[in-house]
């Protein structure tokens, strides 16, 4: 053995040194725009809101607001009763029993995912209208002559809008809850069933309760999807916060107007968000420390097994097949009859494009945000890395309008700079191209790549840090060499999530596009408002088929996980 100068210890850079030093500024100073992204529009919106004069007040408190106001709460008490009950009770289906097809419907049952809320809307307009083939079929059946002849429910209508919605969206309460039901432990229920409980009993004392917690998470997602849904909602005449907040700046020309909206909306957004965690933080269960005993679903035979069936099947059907087989039957029945349409190409083109670029700056910066919080565990740098993933819970009108001042503030000043200096102004290079769009996507989806790289960071053990460390690796290395390879995955899917939801994304588009720029959802929407979404189907096709992507991989993954191997020893035993 060799002795060691006395101090040459010390000289190793310790791993809680090495947090606060300065190879943690480049990871800081990105987790610091990540968060101004998603806090400067709320901060312009205030701005905004306070420029107006007292008759924009005035005007909004009394004409626009009320109504609005209670046509949300309306839609969102809708929508949270049917999509949670439909959501809960396929979840229990599927897990705490057996029968024939199950395996199917439990994975169709997330595929109405992959359908945004605005193409369910067109689609079920087209089928139940009039002169759509369900009251056609309806007339010639029954020897109806006219409309007036008959009844026939409204769909443009707050309770087609409900309905529409819910089918959509009920899938965050499934999988959520289902996921839960899955890791339930036998014993629970089976203590259930010897003090005499009823299977439905069972269900409302003992599984429902425990799954509380994912119960609360779903409904926040599914109503934040409403609240910041403008497409579906102004399309069956129900005029919410965002149909509001679109109309008052597009159609009156009234910019303070609508960030007074906007501000009213972000306090129902708060108010959602409070329920929620404190639904799902009021109560606490605790598991033992042992792998709990999977539950053996009960075999359903006869009418039963057909009636949990059909149960699970019709929400799948009306929530994707009916949908996307309508989409399909357009856009072929179009192409048949007008061949290919060179603006779809152009349009997709565009799409996949700020779809790209936007993943591109989201994954890079919420990289080096989940980074920065995982090596620098301090309340500043946990305050940003909150405040950078909050833009998912804003809706894209609020985004959009709070984005409107700052951008064109700062091409005025790049024009009037390049007029001093050249002569000669370069135009709008924010407002007048596609990066603005790109930022507002940017401050929309940050939160999901910051929070599924937190996931994937969280897996690696942080003694593999301390050893890098040691051998002197500083943070943005340990992020190259180590985080990235190591989070691959997680890496992979925040990708591909937020490529998703960029295609498919409608409001903030519709608000900051530039007039010469379309994407596959603002054409969609042209189509569906001058009454020929049949020119629009190929592109409705095309972003359900690019959704399908993720929620499959979802299905895979949370098939995986909902199935241990005890569970399927434990069913053929019973088989």
């Amino acid at each position: 053995m060799t002795a060691q100068p006395a101090g040459a210890q010390a000289r190793v850079p310790s791993p809680r040194a090495a947090r606060g030093g300065a190879g943690i500024r480049p990871l800081a100073s990105a987790a610091g725009i990540a968060a101004l992204l998603a806090l400067a529009p709320l901060a312009a919106l205030a701005w905004i809101a306070a420029s107006g004069d007292a008759s924009t007040l005035t005007h909004v408190a009394v004409n626009v607001l009320p109504d609005a106001l209670r046509q949300t709460g309306v839609l969102l008490l809708g929508v949270g009763l049917l999509a949670g009950a439909i959501g809960v009770g396929a979840a229990w289906l599927v897990t705490a029993y057996s029968f024939p097809g199950r395996a199917v419907v439990s994975a169709a049952l997330s595929l109405p995912l992959a359908v945004p809320t605005y193409i369910a809307a067109y689609v079920y307009v087209e089928l139940l209208d009039p002169l759509g083939p369900v009251q056609t079929a309806v007339r010639a059946l029954f020897g109806f002559r006219s409309r007036a002849d008959y009844w026939f429910p409204e769909i443009r209508s707050m309770p087609g809008a409900i309905v529409v919605l819910s089918f959509v969206l009920y899938p965050y309460v499934y999988m959520t809850v289902r996921a839960l039901f899955a890791m339930q432990s036998a014993n629970l229920l089976e203590v259930g069933r010897t003090l005499g409980a009823r299977p439905l009993e069972l269900f409302r004392r003992v599984a429902l309760p425990m799954a509380r917690p994912a119960l609360a998470l779903g409904l926040s997602l599914a109503l934040l999807e409403t609240l910041n849904d403008v497409g579906a909602t102004e399309y069956l005449g129900v005029r919410t916060l965002t149909v509001s907040i679109y109309t008052t700046w597009v159609n009156r020309g009234s910019l303070p107007g609508a960030a007074q909206i906007a501000l009213v909306m972000l306090a129902v957004v708060a108010v959602v968000m409070t329920v929620e965690v404190r639904a799902r933080g009021h109560r606490r269960f605790g598991a033992s420390v042992k792998r709990p005993r999977p539950s053996a679903p009960l075999r359903l035979r006869g009418w039963r097994a057909a009636a949990a069936l059909s149960v699970c099947a019709v929400p799948a059907a009306l929530g994707f097949a009916v949908p996307a087989g309508f989409l399909a039957r357009e856009a072929i029945a179009r192409w048949s009859r007008r061949g290919f349409d060179a603006e779809f190409l152009s349009r997709l083109e565009a799409t996949i494009a700020l779809a790209a670029l936007a993943t591109l700056i989201v994954v890079l910066l919420g990289a080096l945000t989940a980074s920065a919080g995982r090596l620098w565990r301090t309340r500043r740098m946990s305050l940003l890395v909150r405040a950078a993933s909050i833009g998912y819970a804003i809706p894209g009108t609020v985004l959009a309008v709070g984005y409107l001042w700052p951008l064109a503030a700062i091409d005025n000043a790049i024009a009037n700079a390049a007029r001093w200096a050249f002569g000669s102004s370069p135009g709008l290079l924010l407002t007048g191209s596609g990066a603005a769009l790109v930022i507002a996507y940017a401050a929309r989806f940050m939160g999901i790549a910051v929070g599924g790289l937190e996931s994937g960071f969280a897996r690696i053990s942080t003694h593999i840090d301390d050893a890098a460390r040691t051998l002197g690796r500083r943070p943005a290395q340990l992020l190259r060499e180590i985080h990235a390879p190591l989070a691959r995955p997680a890496l992979f899917s925040a990708a591909l999530l937020v490529f998703v939801d960029v295609m498919k994304e409608l409001p903030a588009s519709l608000l900051l596009r530039p007039l010469n720029m379309d994407t596959l959802a603002t054409a969609l929407y042209a189509d569906a408002a001058r009454g020929a979404f049949e020119d629009g189907a190929l592109s409705a096709l095309a972003i359900v088929a690019v959704g399908l992507a993720p929620v499959l991989a979802m299905i895979r993954l949370s098939g995986s996980q909902a199935r241990p191997p005890e569970a399927v020893a434990l069913e053929a035993e019973q088989e």
